[in-house]
């Protein structure tokens, strides 16, 4: 519970870091390059220089495996900032975060990780209070497009990887499939800056060095607590705390108000982290 407790933490102050760039940096693409770049470098200091690429029989599907999260990681963060463009903040945010339905769905179908009842409504609940936290009165699903399922099934792909990775790979490797992910998600941003012809801000750097830190370790603790508790818990639990946790920042530190909704949301989250970890 520990690593999840950690993982949390690194991922709200994620959000916090943003919150703070969001009028000091212009190119978002600038800001997750350096952050992946970072993540990189931590990557290579945690899994050891001389063992970027060890002698182990697991290398080569630990690189696959890594290079196929990376590629994850971009495109739904390319898919976010298009279905933003396209259709404002709540909808994409809302299936952004109902992502975490494929990993729990995963582990249920294909490593047989059967949740209680208690944690089964717990779920539902969960997902009923992302739907609502995020939702805003008088607003029509109507108007769904495919692209905003596969922000879900993307984003959501991306956390089953770790899931993946946790049961069929080497555990000594699990620096190595970090540093593979954020390598190659860091490879794939350089060609979009270039195909883009897009130039590095000062800020940029600042921020995206800020972020890279907790987000390393997010997807690092996040995958150590893996060994420890099962993924149909472990996600809906660091989703909806994380959800809860950056909504007493926002209030406590940046005077935001909430709405009567946004309060029941977060009474219905408590309810569900509850009934998560009964």
């Amino acid at each position: 519970m520990l690593y999840l407790i950690l993982a949390i933490i690194c991922s709200t102050l994620i959000s916090v870091i943003m919150r703070l760039s969001s009028h000091r940096v212009s190119s978002r693409l600038n800001m997750l390059a350096v952050n992946y770049l970072t993540c990189l470098g931590l990557g290579i200091v945690s899994a050891g220089f001389a063992n970027v690429f060890p002698a182990h029989e697991s290398t080569n599907t630990t690189l696959l495996m890594g290079i196929g999260n990376g590629i994850l990681y971009l495109s739904s963060f390319m898919l976010m900032q298009n279905s933003i463009k396209k259709y404002g903040v709540v909808l994409p945010s809302t299936f952004m975060k109902l992502g975490l339905l494929v990993p729990m769905v995963f582990s249920i179908l294909v490593f047989g990780e059967m949740p209680t009842w208690m944690q089964l409504v717990g779920f539902a609940l969960a997902v009923f209070a992302i739907v609502l936290i995020n939702s805003e009165p008088g607003q029509s699903a109507a108007g769904i497009k495919p692209d905003l399922i596969l922000l879900l099934i993307i984003g959501g792909a991306g956390d089953a990887m770790s899931k993946v990775f946790e049961e069929t790979g080497a555990p000594q490797l699990s620096s190595q499939f970090l540093l593979y992910t954020f390598g190659a998600a860091f490879l794939l941003c350089c060609v979009l800056m270039l195909l883009r012809k897009e130039k590095l801000q000062g800020s940029a750097v600042l921020f995206g060095l800020l972020i890279g830190i907790p987000n390393y370790y997010s997807a690092k603790f996040l995958l150590q607590s893996l060994s420890d508790i099962p993924a149909v818990i472990a996600y809906p639990t660091y989703s909806v705390a994380t959800i809860l946790a950056i909504t007493l920042v926002g209030i406590v530190f940046f005077k935001e108000k909430l709405s009567r909704r946004q309060w029941v949301s977060l009474s219905i989250i408590l309810a569900a982290l509850i009934l998560l970890n009964i």
